[in-house]
């Protein structure tokens, strides 16, 4: 297993293709808009080699038999689903935003139990190949970008018909030695700072579609991977200093990124669905679900620290005492807590897989994935509301330097003798940082949109037998007279 160190200085070997803000970034472990979420993906590295965490953060590989890092794990039974459940909370409380490796293990196990069926079904050779793929990605403890959503177009019409066809990925030539890709996936959360991407289709296809079923796994450098890397708000404060970041050392949210595919070649031996149209609604059921489980855990993590940045800064205004201020960390802490319930209760509500995959509650996973939805901006908006309007209205920390007014900003912005100005400013910021529009809109819609949970729960639901419970209760025969409870 790599240590955080050597994750790190593994992306210097790379020669991945990136641009930002109208210029390729040539070295990004020490570009200012990549390090933070390059540390941050550092600590899926970290907690694996920490003794009180190994027993978590590690596994047995069940093809290798070796210690290996559980983000490269394939679930083996319902305390694998729990384990990878606490990682994720423990990774959350260290951060404080994303590490963005989670949609990368999904992929991994999502593949590994799609091909193990086609193989069955179709006598295809995927599984094996795609066993092949896993025991390198463990052995080199490689971080892995799962790349699922497409640009998509105009939404009412399949891939098929859209006006332009590279607006799903799909395979422009077929060759005696591999594939030919063309086209992008959009919001790739860690994209830059992975090792290899592995692209799925992004929805169910038909047969019309057959071009577009693809799933691969290809280098982040190889010839024709392009990224774009996107903005997120006030994302210059990174190479402006550190104090205005709010979370100077991991960041927010992923540092997602547009990645383009322009006449990829993928060998045989990267595909792992090519066509096979039938199976590509249960790789994106299966997907789904897995990612969804994980957002109770990561977020819960990650609150777990906004609920201490809301309790420090009512202690240091004098306001922590207060009924109304207690009531509101409360309801923090109980939102928090149903999140992770969710995530936990998909976990030991598994099933197993043909594979021998332990496999999440789908039900479950999605209701779980629409609470962190729901109560997410909830948590935020209580811990603006106990923050006040401060952290929106901050000097930039350069007039701590100001010799005009830096004794002004610290004496205006203490509160109490024992209070250090300074820390109260970098608290506000931190708070300002994780309750912002970009973690806000990324918890809504990572792991797909609320709406997209609503469809599962609705469809897994069986309505007729919740009517069939009600229609047993009214119909029930009523006690005879000497059956009946003593009334006095």
């Amino acid at each position: 297993m790599k240590t955080a160190g050597q994750y790190i200085e593994s992306l210097r070997e790379l020669n991945t293709e990136v641009y930002f803000m109208g210029k390729r970034v040539r070295d990004l472990v020490d570009h200012p808009a990549f390090r933070p979420h390059i540390n941050s993906a550092s600590v899926t590295y970290q907690i694996a080699n920490m003794p009180e965490h190994h027993a978590i953060a590690t596994a047995r590989s069940h093809l290798t038999g070796e210690r290996i890092n559980r983000w490269t794990h394939i679930p083996q039974s319902q305390e694998d689903l729990v384990n990878k459940v606490k990682m994720l909370r423990i990774a959350g409380q260290i951060t404080g935003t994303c590490f963005q490796r989670c949609v990368g293990m999904d992929a991994l196990i999502t593949l590994y139990t799609v091909t193990h069926d086609m193989d069955r079904a179709l006598n295809t050779t995927y599984h094996q190949k795609f066993r092949r793929f896993l025991i390198t990605t463990q052995a080199e403890d490689l971080m892995t970008d799962g790349a699922m959503t497409d640009p998509k177009g105009d939404r009412s019409k399949r891939p098929a018909e859209q006006h332009d066809p590279d607006l799903f990925v799909r395979v422009v030539e077929k060759r005696a030695d591999g594939i030919v890709v063309r086209g992008a996936k959009l919001h790739q959360t860690g994209a830059t700072n992975s090792h290899q991407i592995l692209v799925m289709p992004g929805q169910a296809m038909t047969e019309a579609d057959r071009d577009y079923a693809v799933a691969f796994a290809t280098p982040v450098d190889a010839p024709g991977v392009i990224f774009v890397f996107g903005r997120q708000v006030n994302d210059s404060r990174k190479w402006e200093g550190n104090l205005d970041q709010g979370n100077p050392r991991y960041g927010s949210v992923g540092g997602e990124a547009m990645i383009i595919f322009h006449n990829v070649f993928v060998p045989w031996e990267h595909v792992f669905l090519c066509g096979e149209t039938d199976f590509t609604g249960t790789l994106v059921d299966r997907f789904a679900s897995y990612h969804r489980q994980n957002y109770g855990a990561c977020k819960s993590g990650n609150l777990d620290v906004l609920i201490g940045a809301a309790s420090t800064i009512a202690d240091m205004q004098g306001t922590l005492k207060a009924s109304h201020v207690k009531d509101k960390l409360g309801e923090m802490a109980h939102l928090v807590e149903t999140m992770y319930s969710g995530a936990l209760a998909c976990s030991f509500h598994s099933t197993m897989l043909d594979g021998g995959v332990a496999y999440v509650d789908p039900l479950l996973a999605n209701s779980a994935k629409l609470n962190t939805a729901r109560y997410y901006p909830e948590v935020t908006r209580l811990a603006q509301d106990i923050a006040g309007g401060f952290p929106a209205t901050l000097p930039g920390e350069q007039e701590l330097d100001n010799p005009r007014v830096a004794g002004f900003v610290k004496k205006y912005y203490q509160t109490k003798p024992e209070v250090d100005p300074v820390d109260r400013i970098r608290m506000g910021r931190l708070i300002e940082n994780m309750t912002g529009a970009t973690p806000i809109i990324e918890c809504m819609h990572g792991a797909g949109s609320p709406q997209a949970q609503k469809v599962v729960i609705q469809r897994t639901i069986d309505w007729q037998a919740k009517r069939q419970l009600a229609d047993a209760v009214i119909h029930a025969a009523p006690f005879a007279d000497h059956e009946g409870p003593e009334l006095s």
